[in-house]
């Protein structure tokens, strides 16, 4: 019997330090993960960051930055601007002159459909 007991507590024993091993196995996957999901999260951001930056370069090359658009568009908007001032003034006297010739020009005669009544 006593041999039976021992045997039973060498395999109680046993059966305590499989489940210690598993448990630290378990753990240190679970670091293992956890670090690679960091890296991986860090990878991903350098990546990130190196793209963007690619971008932007692509952009200032190509566009320009932002401000010489916004110049651009704005030296344009002037000049059409004053291209239109200066066709309102080249043309304002022959507008008023045909304006006021279709206004003056007034010939009274009557309307197709008055009936005279009588």
């Amino acid at each position: 019997m006593a041999s039976q007991s021992t045997g039973i507590q060498q395999l109680l024993m046993a059966e305590k330090k499989a489940a210690e091993k598993v448990s630290d196995a378990r753990k240190k996957k679970a670091r293992r993960l956890k670090q690679a999901k960091e890296e991986a999260q860090a990878e991903i951001e350098a990546y990130r960051r190196e793209r963007e930056k690619q971008f932007k370069e692509y952009e200032a090359t190509h566009m320009g930055s932002r401000d010489d658009i916004a110049l651009k568009i704005e030296e344009t908007t002037k000049q059409r601007i004053k291209e239109m001032e200066y066709s309102m003034s080249s043309n304002k006297e022959k507008a008023l002159q045909r304006i006021l010739g279709l206004v003056y020009d007034i010939k009274p005669e009557l309307h197709v459909n008055f009936k005279i009544m009588k």
